[in-house]
């Protein structure tokens, strides 16, 4: 995980203003959002690796699971994780699990990043500021 400074850290939108200007951008919120916080995910890639530019967000005012809470964004940052190849070795589970839970564990959750992408996070950054502030 790489922090990416931005001058977007730190301020409040509504949820769903947030979520209005920043999925015609690409972005989603992250399957792994609490009623309390969550992230804004970027796919950058899926070569060999998921290659994710994240933007977290706090709720200051109400939940996320209902009306329009006011959000705080925290400091986005790069994030790689690294999928093994194969079948899993483990997976002798029942057909209902095995349909929610089809997929491996990430080899590396917090796996190497190339400079290369911190040159998209840049891109990405200017992006996210001209559409926020």
């Amino acid at each position: 995980m790489i922090p990416v400074k931005s001058n977007v850290e730190g301020k409040d939108f509504s949820f769903k203003e947030l979520e209005d200007t920043l999925k015609p951008l690409g972005y989603s919120v992250g399957g792994n959002w609490d009623y309390d916080k969550g992230f804004f995910d970027y796919k950058i890639n899926d070569n060999g690796a998921y290659h994710f530019f994240r933007v977290p967000f706090q709720a200051v005012d109400g939940q996320l699971d209902g009306g329009n809470p006011r959000v705080r964004i925290g400091t986005p940052f790069l994030l790689a994780h690294e999928y093994e190849d194969g079948v899993d070795e483990e997976g002798n589970i029942g057909n209902l699990s095995a349909s929610v839970n089809q997929f491996q564990s990430p080899e590396d959750k917090d796996a190497p990043i190339d400079s290369e992408y911190l040159k998209i996070a840049d891109g990405l950054i200017e992006k996210l500021e001209a559409a926020l502030l």
